[in-house]
């Protein structure tokens, strides 16, 4: 029996390391995630955290969305090397990620499901919570392709800034309320951890 214990453990840590998962993150909690905590909408971002037209160069076209992880910014291009910029909280070590989706679907007010993954994570979470104030996902939430992963408000403006999320890229309420208003379904959005040359 002490035999099968120990292969089941090898295999559970097996398992996390495919998944980009180390076993210290395995059972850390998300101080992002705060279910019920009413987000302090006063709350004032540093001055290079605000929304701002910002000088960009790249080669993507006007309407891309370009997520910056290591430099905690998104960046929607507006052409003619301008894009409108906006500080943003991104995944803790173990969940940052590089790629390039589409916005399958947007919800105001969205509901929180937390995926199976993060429940396994952090067992006290709800099941499910009502879109509201004091649900994590904030305002509004821009899911990205079929993964779990979403540009989406919070209830923890304080976290803008900061990489402790398990995955998904959060902006302050009104932030992502601009956002939602300016990207339709469908729209590019280009995740890179490091800056394009």
């Amino acid at each position: 029996m002490a035999g099968l214990s120990s292969w089941v453990g090898r295999l559970v840590v097996a398992a996390a390391l495919v998944i980009g998962i180390t076993p210290v993150h395995a059972q850390q909690n998300d101080p992002g995630d705060e279910p019920g905590l009413i987000a302090n909408d006063d709350f004032e971002l540093p001055p290079e955290l605000r929304k701002q037209m910002v000088y960009y160069r790249t080669s993507e076209p006007p309407g891309t969305i370009v997520v910056q992880t290591s430099e905690r910014y998104l960046y929607l291009v507006q052409g003619n090397n301008r894009a409108l910029r906006y500080g943003i909280g991104v995944g803790r070590e173990g969940f940052t990620w590089q790629g390039l989706l589409k916005i399958s679907r947007k919800a105001e007010w969205p509901d929180w499901v937390p995926p199976p993954e993060m429940i396994q994570r952090q067992p006290y979470l709800p099941r499910f919570m009502a879109g509201g104030p004091g649900n994590p996902l904030g305002a509004r939430a821009m899911y990205l392709g079929s993964t779990v992963y979403r540009i989406h408000g919070t209830n923890r403006p304080d976290t803008i800034g900061t990489a402790i999320s398990s995955g998904c890229f959060r902006l302050v309420n009104a932030d992502v309320a601009d956002l939602y208003d300016r990207v339709p379904v469908g729209t590019k959005v280009v995740v890179r951890q490091k800056p394009e040359l």
